[in-house]
């Protein structure tokens, strides 16, 4: 037989076989992710989310505004000796013995494997995938230089290393994603510092900062990277249908890869987190910031508050129980000072700390609103101290709103179509939350009257009864209604 022929046949052969292949892992990839999903929507949706249970769950997706959430609501209402120990490396408390009422992590949706559904009111925030993925690349860049004050990458990674093992706290480069992304691009950081100086350069040959190659990773490279295909995009469908690499749910990787593989098959996944949506307590807008928190203060504040009355808890703050529970910014701020060697850390600590244990049980809607106002105001501020600390290293570098008009069309374009799953699921929770604005009715950021969540349950509750009598009623006007037309033709 002719060479040319038996290549051709042998090619034939070939196709058919990774034809036969690809479909039978489409097979295989579709039925692993149609049983969880349908497992997964049949484990029951709670039908009281306007009522918060005995455990309040901050699920914390990355770069949504969590942390001023956490600090500025959720430290002011809970005494620390109900916050449970937080799991963002790890799992650090037994949930079917603790007694805590708050849990406030980077952990996905599986952890609520870990805890008693029915007692538990799930809360988060969802941000336009976008400038969540940019505010990722951003902020892994900015923890990332602060260690460009080392000589070398070795001297960098022995440092964070020693910063950590002082302290039981837990460090960012303890934290999913940060654990993954930082790493990954402070060596990057470091590899492209030695090129300029092999070089003998250090001018930047752009003027965006997004698309300084000789200073830092491209912003299209970082979107176009496999790290950043598994941790950021989709992250917050994935985060809420409890699929990341950090999922508690046995087979959660193998489902994640397989929506990775097979696009279609994502729409399964996009389904469940709509519907554990629908079903958390709150979901809150990144953008809609005052109306978010002033939405948070009256649904979920008013409950915490009417909690501490019920229950009557101490607020002796001197037998709170601080062991496993150091922030995460406790640590930033050690580990700036160590990378910094500046004093400014004083600040950022007295900053992320109480700033006073406000008597909680006394505390109003409104002097809730007023309080997170002055806190996220002072952490702002920290915030942006330590965000242009970092950045000087990186000069002439600069993230900034005004920066940000100089990203292509073209990668904006591909970041959307990278998560087509967040997409919807953003425009899915600007849903939700118009829905839950309406029935709270125009809310002003100073009133903050604790009855707006009573009226609103009670007319959830008393809706359907309501109805049911004015349907009766007008049955009973329409029979009285015939009933007398026909005694005036009997008379007639």
């Amino acid at each position: 037989m002719d060479p040319t022929i038996k290549l051709i046949l042998l090619l034939i052969f070939f196709s058919i076989a990774c034809a036969s292949t690809t479909e039978k892992n489409f097979e295989h990839c579709e039925r692993v992710v149609k049983d969880w999903a349908l497992s997964s929507l049949h484990q029951g949706i709670n039908n009281d989310k306007h009522t918060l249970k005995d455990l309040l769950f901050f699920l914390h997706v990355p770069r949504t505004g969590g942390r001023s959430y956490y600090h500025c609501f959720l430290k002011k209402l809970y005494p620390s000796s109900q916050e449970c120990p937080r799991s963002y490396d790890k799992l650090r408390f037994d949930p079917s013995k603790t007694k805590c009422r708050l849990l406030a992590t980077h952990d996905d949706y599986s952890m609520m494997e870990k805890l008693q559904k029915e007692r538990t009111s799930v809360v988060t925030i969802v941000r336009n995938p976008v400038d969540r993925v940019l505010s990722s690349y951003e902020f892994s860049v900015e923890v990332a230089a602060r260690f460009l004050v080392h000589p070398d990458l070795a001297s960098a990674t022995k440092m964070s290393k020693r910063v950590r093992a002082k302290t039981n706290g837990v460090s960012t480069l303890d934290i999913w994603p940060w654990k993954y992304l930082v790493p990954w691009m402070r060596g990057d950081l470091f590899t492209r510092r030695d090129v300029r100086r092999q070089k003998g350069s250090s001018e930047a040959t752009s003027d965006s900062p997004y698309d300084m190659e000789d200073m830092l990773m491209p912003l299209k490279e970082f979107v176009d990277d496999p790290i950043a295909h598994d941790l950021v995009h989709n992250g917050a469908t994935f985060q809420i249908a409890g699929l990341t690499n950090n999922s508690y749910l046995a087979g959660g990787h193998e489902i994640r890869h397989c929506v990775q593989k097979h696009r279609s098959l994502g729409q399964h996944v996009l389904h469940v987190a709509k519907k554990r949506l629908d079903a958390m307590l709150y979901v809150g807008l990144t953008a809609e910031h005052k109306e978010s928190a002033t939405m948070f203060a009256n649904v979920v504040g008013a409950q915490v508050i009417s909690q501490l009355r019920e229950a009557n808890f101490s607020m002796d703050t001197s037998a709170d129980n601080q062991s496993g529970n150091i922030s995460s910014s406790h640590l930033d701020s050690e580990l700036e000072s160590n990378v910094d060697q500046n004093n400014s850390t004083l600040d950022e600590k007295a900053t992320v700390q109480d700033e006073s244990e406000a008597t909680r049980e006394n505390m109003t809607v409104a002097e809730l609103i007023e309080v997170y106002e002055g806190c996220i105001s002072s952490l702002l501020k920290t915030q942006s101290r330590r965000r242009i600390a970092s950045l000087k290293r990186i000069s002439p570098a600069n993230f900034s709103k005004e920066a940000r008009r100089s990203i292509s069309d073209e990668v904006l374009q591909q970041i959307r179509t990278l998560n087509y799953l967040d997409m919807e699921l953003f425009e899915h929770a600007r849903e939700i939350f118009a829905m839950r604005r309406v029935l709270m009715g125009n809310i002003d950021m100073k009133d903050g009257s604790e009855g707006k969540f009573d009226r609103l349950r009670v007319f959830e509750l008393w809706k359907i009864p309501s109805l049911v009598v004015l349907f009766i009623l007008l049955l009973v006007l329409f029979v009285f209604a015939n009933a007398r037309r026909r005694v005036s033709k009997v008379k007639v």
